[in-house]
């Protein structure tokens, strides 16, 4: 078997979610047949050979992709070189859609299907940064390198794979760069791409680069901007009338004694602070920066409900404290929703993800929470996971983010397996990947 073909880097990782400290649940019959089936095919086992032999091309679009700089909002240079690469590489019909996706279509047989392969175009990093890749022995260091320069290249590597071997799937196989997946991008790609395809069965987003670690929970995040406001004035001569930093404190004093749930995990923090106008004087405005997140969309919405009445009751206490009624007021601006959910541990797409690390020599520790493209799937009711793409790295979201791709060619073999066991190889296995109700 295939397995016995390959050495796997070892692989640790922190347990960080319940799913993690329970045991597995046995993988499906079914599961075990179409791996069976797929790993004595010769097409298959080629196009596993070729995907160690084009380690070195991968690294060299990494590199290449890397170097084009996708800040927030502006991702059309590196989006139109993706969706070029995708044409030479025979997507023909490779489109950039109205916000910014690049979208491709490898057609199946017609009866089976239709998955997403995605990776996410964007970085966080601001215009201007310099994203030069620099080389150090076998590490290359360039913010975005493996986030996600390395989930964009290990996708043309398995699309180039497909090709080299002429493996035909029954279910189609959507190839999809995705913008907006970081920061105040607030998954806009993702969330147009369902919202413009309704037909999608299937999601797997190539994002992180340990292959023994699987997302199939969406940590839902809430970002708001809470704004006070009054009339303000001289801090002498208006003296008596309410603050908007003064509230602005008040609210930030209550929502730091808010205590959460540890399980699931449901955090919070006022990230941002600005306001006023000068050291002598009252300040008209002030406002905060508040991220909230969670494993669970009902605890979510609790902490928000919460801390919305504190900050409202901040507005109450400054205006209180000057005996004044409504003088200082409060507004809620919500500038991110990444909704919550939460996947099934025996879900066809979990069970060929777990077979198809184990194929290849590796070991899934960790089936957990993460916040990336698959959490609006997951919220939509349909199968996601995020992968990760093999190699090494740290640093990531900052100036030193690094890669180095040891045993780097595992990542792009396990998405290849699990993604033709999910649509299926026409006259081999069956998609374990079910059609959703139209």
């Amino acid at each position: 078997m295939l397995r016995r073909l390959f050495t796997a880097a070892t692989l640790t990782l922190a347990v960080s979610a319940a799913w993690s400290q329970v045991a597995l649940p046995p993988l499906h019959p079914a599961t075990e047949a179409a791996f069976v089936k797929l790993t004595a095919h010769a097409g298959v086992k080629q196009a596993v050979d070729f995907l160690r032999a084009d380690d070195e091309r991968t690294l060299k679009d990494q590199i290449e992709l890397t170097e084009i700089p996708a800040p927030p909002f502006k991702e059309m240079v590196r989006a139109q070189e993706y969706q070029k690469r995708l044409k030479a590489l025979g997507l023909g019909d490779a489109r950039i859609d109205a916000e910014g996706n690049v979208i491709a279509v490898r057609k199946g047989n017609g009866k089976g299907p239709v998955l997403v392969l995605s990776a996410h175009l964007d970085t966080v990093f601001p215009e201007g940064t310099d994203v030069k890749v620099k080389v150090k022995g076998n590490r290359y260091e360039a913010p975005g390198i493996y986030d996600d320069g390395r989930g964009l290249a290990s996708l043309l590597s398995v699309l180039r794979a497909l090709n080299q071997t002429g493996l035909k799937t029954v279910g189609d196989i959507i190839f999809v760069g995705t913008v907006g997946e970081e920061e105040l991008g607030d998954l806009r790609g993702v969330k147009a791409l369902f919202r413009d395809n309704k037909a999608i069965d299937g999601f797997i987003s190539l994002d992180g680069l340990d292959i023994g670690r699987i997302v199939n929970q969406a940590t839902g995040s809430r970002r708001f901007r809470i704004i006070y406001t009054g009339p303000g004035g001289h801090s002498f001569s208006a003296f008596g009338l309410p603050s908007a930093t003064h509230a602005l404190g008040r609210a930030i004093a209550k929502i730091s004694e808010v205590r959460t749930v540890e399980q699931p995990k449901t955090t919070f923090t006022v990230g941002t602070l600005k306001g006023g106008t000068s050291v002598n004087a009252i300040a008209a405005e002030a406002e905060l920066g508040l991220d909230m997140r969670s494993n669970s969309a009902v605890e979510l919405k609790k902490l928000e409900d919460q801390i919305m009445a504190l900050a409202r009751d901040a507005a109450d206490d400054e205006n209180k404290r000057w005996d004044k009624k409504d003088v200082i007021k409060v507004e809620f601006r919500l500038v991110g929703d990444r909704p919550a959910g939460a996947g099934q541990l025996d879900s066809p797409m979990v069970q060929a993800a777990r077979r198809a690390v184990a194929t290849v020599g590796g070991e899934v520790k960790a089936i957990t929470a993460s916040s990336t493209d698959s959490n609006l799937p997951i919220s939509l009711g349909i199968p996601a996971v995020t992968l990760g793409s093999g190699g090494v790295g740290g640093g990531s979201h900052g100036p030193g983010e690094w890669f180095s791709p040891i045993n780097a060619w595992l990542g792009p073999q396990s998405t290849l397996l699990t993604v033709l066991s999910l649509v299926g190889v026409d006259g081999v296995t069956e998609p374990l990947l079910p059609v959703r109700a139209r």
